[in-house]
């Protein structure tokens, strides 16, 4: 069920790179940084100076020791576009991660949204699964998040991290079996689009009842597209919407020895909301 669930997502990701519907980005990912370090809140400093100068030392003792680069970005607003597909983007186009390992991990907190997405590098799928992802979400990360403690929850989130990668993650254990819902909404999304297409085809052919079909596709598109976000995988030269550059650039911080690596991102990791 795991592995069909994980089709679906990666179809559903797929569908959405392809589909004509899809308008063009909504937030514009900066730039890669000069500086480039761990923790990227120059938007809304959601951390204080203490607090994020703590959490970048972890995450860039973690790089030096394993070579996995996790990369922290704290956002308002995601601007109605889906977090997952989001962060995929946003650390494709900053290559986090060993180009030859692709093992970065980004971590993208939106708060005003109430969301936080976790985006895999295609070399670590297979450690940090989607499923546990989600589990660290859930069961590590948002019970912070729900007492207002941020830096907790990205904390505890990334130590999380590091025990799965070590095999020591305790959450792995789950003895309830859960019925596989969300399968059945990816396939009904799959499907709606799936008519969407078949009714745009259909349109050009007869005249007379292009109005009504019109009126149909808008209001299905407005109903995929207000739920998934309207991102697009087809972006231009980005403005920005942070000052600064990545981590702020203050002298006792440090950055990744190197930089980042160009590891390149697949689509895998998991989401959730509070």
């Amino acid at each position: 069920m795991l592995q069909l669930k994980n089709m679906a997502i990666r179809l559903i990701l797929i569908l959405l790179i392809s589909s004509p519907f899809i308008c063009l980005a909504q937030y514009d990912i900066p730039e890669k940084p000069k500086f480039q370090t761990s923790v990227y809140d120059d938007e809304i400093k959601l951390l204080s100076a203490s607090e994020k100068n703590s959490l970048e030392q972890k995450l860039i003792r973690y790089s030096d020791t394993t070579s996995t680069q996790i990369v922290v970005a704290i956002i308002s607003s995601t601007n109605g576009e889906y977090i997952n597909y989001l962060g995929a983007q946003w650390a494709e186009k900053w290559g986090i991660g060993q180009a030859d390992k692709d093992n970065g991990i980004f971590i993208l907190l939106a708060r005003e949204d109430r969301k936080i997405g976790i985006s895999t590098g295609k070399g670590i799928e297979h450690l940090l699964t989607d499923a546990l992802s989600k589990r660290i979400i859930e069961r590590d990360i948002i019970p912070y998040f729900k007492r207002n403690d941020y830096y907790g929850g990205l904390n505890r989130g990334s130590e999380a991290i590091f025990e799965v990668m070590t095999g020591e993650y305790q959450g792995t254990r789950q003895n309830e079996v859960r019925f596989p819902y969300e399968i059945f909404i990816f396939l009904f999304i799959i499907f709606i689009i799936f008519i969407i297409v078949i009714s745009k085809s259909r349109g050009g052919r007869n005249g007379g009842n292009r109005g009504n079909r019109n009126k149909n596709r808008s209001l299905l598109e407005a109903i995929i597209l207000s739920n998934m976000g309207r991102g697009s995988y087809s972006r231009g030269s980005s403005s920005g919407g942070f000052g600064g550059g990545f981590g702020g650039g203050s002298s006792s911080s440090g950055g990744f020895g190197g930089g980042f690596g160009g590891g390149s991102f697949g689509g895998g990791g998991a989401s959730g909301g509070w």
